[in-house]
C-alpha cells in the first residue's frame, strides 16, 4: 500500500497553498505552466517553504532541473517530459518520481523508469485540458493496479469527494483533484470535504 497520503490536490500557484495547507493536506503538486523561468523558480521556492512549514510533501510538475536546484523531493513527469528529462540526474539528487500514463504503451514505458508512483487519467471527463484520451473509467484502475503491484497508483481526472471512494475501491491508492477545488466557490470547505472522505 502507498505511503503517500490518499488526497493529492494540484495547484498552479504557490499562493493556492496558503489557505488549505493548515487544514491538513499532506501531499500536493505544483503545476506551473507557461511562465518565465524566474517566475517558475520563485513559485517552486515559495511552495517548498510553505510545504516544509506544514509537513506536506511537495511534488513539482515538469520542471525537474529547478526541482533539483531547489532541493525538492519529488517530481512528476508527463510522457512528453520523459523525452527530455535526465532520470539519472533525478535519482542522483535523491528525487522521487511520479509519471502520467494513459494507455498500455505508456504504462510499459513508465514502469521501465522504476517510478515511485504511476498516475492514470482521466478517470472521468475533465475540463482541465484538451486530451486525446477518452475517460478511462474506474475499471482501468483495477487493471493498472494488477500490473503495477506495490507501486502507488494515482487516480486523476474529474475526481470529486463522492467519486473518490469508488476509485480507491477499484485499486487507486491516491486520488488527485484540480478543478474540483480551484473552481469551487469555497475551496477551503471543499478541501475539508476531501479530507473527511480521504483523511
Amino acid at each position: 500500500m502507498s505511503a503517500l497520503h490518499p488526497f493529492y490536490p494540484i495547484f498552479d500557484r504557490a499562493e493556492w497553498l496558503i489557505r488549505p495547507l493548515p487544514l491538513g493536506i499532506k501531499l500536493v503538486q505544483l503545476r506551473v505552466k507557461d511562465q518565465p523561468p524566474e517566475v517558475i523558480r520563485a513559485e517552486i521556492r515559495a511552495a517548498r517553504g510553505l510545504c516544509a512549514e506544514h509537513g506536506c510533501t511537495l511534488v513539482v510538475n515538469d520542471h525537474w532541473q529547478m526541482a533539483i536546484a531547489e532541493g525538492c523531493d519529488w517530481v512528476h513527469l508527463g510522457q512528453e517530459d520523459l523525452d527530455t528529462a535526465d532520470l539519472g540526474a533525478l535519482r542522483a539528487a535523491g528525487i522521487k518520481l511520479g509519471i502520467s500514463t494513459h494507455d498500455e504503451a505508456e504504462l510499459d514505458r513508465a514502469l521501465a523508469c522504476k517510478p515511485d508512483y504511476i498516475a492514470l487519467g482521466p478517470i472521468y471527463p475533465t475540463i482541465l485540458k484538451k486530451m486525446k484520451w477518452e475517460q478511462q473509467g474506474i475499471e482501468k484502475l483495477t487493471e493498472w493496479k494488477a500490473q503495477i503491484g506495490d507501486v502507488p497508483l494515482i487516480a486523476i481526472g474529474g475526481m470529486t469527494p463522492d467519486r473518490a471512494p469508488g476509485a480507491l475501491a477499484a485499486g487507486a491508492d491516491v486520488v488527485s483533484a484540480v478543478t474540483d477545488i480551484t473552481l469551487n466557490p469555497d475551496p477551503e470547505a471543499q478541501v475539508r470535504r476531501w479530507l473527511e472522505v480521504l483523511g
